[in-house]
Parts: C-alpha cells; structure tokens; sequence
C-alpha cells in the first residue's frame, strides 16, 4: 500500500494519469481493432479465394484462371494496396523472401502495417512516462517498436535455417537409401516431403509441388536454395543438377555429400559450445545495466526519475552514452564469437 501510494503521489504531481490514459487507452484499442480487423479478414477470405489463390502462392496462375476478382478483392484494402505497391520495389521483395525464409505466414502489407503499429504504441508509450524529454524518449521508443517486427522474422530466419541444416545430413540419407530402392528423384523427394521433419519436409513439399504445377526440377531446386540461403543445400543442388546432365551414380555421390556435411554440422556444434560462455556473457553485459535500473525504478521511483526531471540534459546525455557502450559491448561481443565454418 505504501508503494502504491508512492507511485500514485509521483504520478499525480506529474500530472500524468489524467495525459497518459487516454493516449494508451488509444492504443490498446487501436491494437485491438488492428487485430481483429486482420483476423476476420483471413476468415472470411480464406475459404473464398479458391483454387486461383492456391495455386498463386506456388506459381503463375493457370491463363483461364479467376483471378482478376480475387485480386482486385486483395487490392481494396490496405494490405493489398501495400502489397502492390512492394511488388515493384526492391525492398518488398526482400521483405516478402525474408518472410518466406523464416515461415512467418503474413504478407508485406500486414508486416509493414504491423512495423507502423509497434512504433506508434512506442511513441505513445514514450510521451506517456512521467520523465523529461518525452519526445527524445517517444523517438527512441518508436524506432525499437519498428526494428522488433524485422528482429522477430531475422531470428526465426536464422532459427529455420540452423534446423534446416541440421537436418540435411539425414535428409540427404534418406534421399540416397530412396535411390537405391528403386525411386526416382522425385519420388525420393516426396518421400523427404511425408517422412521428413520440418522445415526440410516443408520445403521439399513445396518442390514437389512446384514441379506438380509445371516447372522443371532445376527450377525447383533452383527456387528452394534461394529461399534457404544454405551452402550445403546449394552443394546438394548442384550435384543432383550436374548429375541429371552428365549421368552417374547420384545415390554413391549423396553418401560423400552426407558425411562431408555431418562432419561440418558436428565442427559447427563444437564451436557454439566454446564459444557459450562468451555469448552469454554478451547478454548479461547488455541486460545486466537495464535490470538493474528497473529495480531501481520499482524500489524507489523518484530516486530515479529525478535524474531526468531535475537534470534533464545531464540525464539524457548519461542515459544516450550508457546505452552507446552498453550495445558496443554487446555487438561487439557477439561479432568475435561468429566464427564461420
């Protein structure tokens, strides 16, 4: 009760309980809507789109085809009308293969709408908190709530990428023991596709049915390596392509590929485990100054919040070079310990 008291008598003298609600009440109910707006739209269009939009999503559209309803009903909206405008552009291209690479399963139009939503709760958030400089702090916040949504894709992007290649050794094994049981290239993969485990049996899912819907296997694999970004898929690749020119033994050749990758995957898990101690240290060195200010914060918040209202400049000024050496030490840190195989 006495804190409480505390923080109800530090925000009364700020004068922020009758500014800050209706700012963040806005935006919880701007975020809500937001949310459920986009849920019904995927509810009620999912099932509507029909074969035309199925097939969209894993190459051209048949010529006879509907699809100039179903596009022209993408286009009404927001994220359809983003949607179009990224298509022409470099960076929503990039997006858009960032999105396939990490399996996050929106458009560009939602990830862009949803970047501008996370700055705006930012900078609503900034110019609600009962310190000085609120609009320096609103600007700081606003750019973290746009940099999450891209930080969220590039860690499941790296994730995905990392159990992929995990798993290519025994894929590759599969593929080869397939071979030489009779089945052909593209039986083996579709073997990979039901027996496999994601992400590998998601993506040579999608191989098989590219192939299913016309194009060649080259161009298949061709469209699974630029989606991966992985050496050792584009060495896999690159065999069973030279292979199906040139002929040969492809099941002997998978065997080599398959040690010569499980020897690298092994070199790779003893690097991440020397190299434990010095990333983790990365991470408390970055979160260990900011716990600690928020303790602080919650055991005496006046102690705290006097630095930026009494001493506004000289406040900010050790605030902006504590978090400039803080993010140093961190990305320095972590620069040293990524070692290449």
């Amino acid at each position: 009760m006495v804190e409480a008291g505390v923080y109800a008598a530090v925000f009364a003298d700020l004068g922020i309980l009758g500014s800050a609600a209706p700012l963040l009440l806005g935006a919880l109910v701007f975020v809500a809507v937001l949310l459920v707006v986009t849920g019904l739209r995927r509810t009620m269009t999912g099932g509507a789109t029909g074969i035309a939009s199925r097939l969209e999503t894993f190459g051209a559209l048949a010529p006879n085809a509907p699809a100039t309803a179903t596009r022209k009903g993408r286009q009404l909206g927001i994220y359809g009308r983003i949607d179009k405008a990224a298509a022409r552009r470099g960076w929503g291209v990039k997006i858009a293969d960032d999105l396939a690479r990490a399996d996050v399963k929106i458009t560009v139009g939602e990830f862009v709408v949803a970047r501008i939503v996370f700055a705006s709760v930012g900078a609503l958030l900034g110019l609600a908190l009962p310190i000085g400089g609120r609009f320096l702090l609103a600007a700081l916040l606003a750019a973290l709530g746009y940099w999450l949504p891209r930080f969220y894709v590039d860690r499941q992007k790296s994730l995905r990428l990392r159990s992929f290649n995990i798993q290519l050794a025994d894929t590759i094994g599969l593929l080869s023991s397939a071979l030489r049981s009779g089945y052909s290239l593209l039986q083996a993969m579709e073997l990979v596709s039901r027996e496999g485990a994601a992400p590998v049996s998601n993506e040579f899912e999608r191989v098989v049915r590219e192939v299913g819907l016309g194009l060649s296997p080259e161009e298949a694999l061709g469209n699974l390596v630029r989606r991966m970004e992985s050496d050792d898929l584009e060495l896999l690749v690159t065999v069973i392509n030279v292979q199906r020119e040139v002929g040969g033994n492809l099941a002997e050749v998978l065997d080599s590929i398959q040690s010569t990758i499980r020897e690298r995957v092994k070199l790779m898990g003893d690097i991440r485990v020397l190299t434990a101690q010095q990333q983790y240290s990365g991470y408390i060195v970055g979160l260990l100054p900011v716990v600690l200010a928020l303790i602080l914060f919650i055991i005496n918040p006046t102690y705290m919040l006097a630095v930026f209202q009494k001493t506004v400049w000289c406040g900010w000024t050790m605030f902006g070079c504590s978090a400039v050496m803080i993010l140093a030490g961190f990305f320095l840190i972590q620069r040293i310990v990524d070692i290449k195989v």
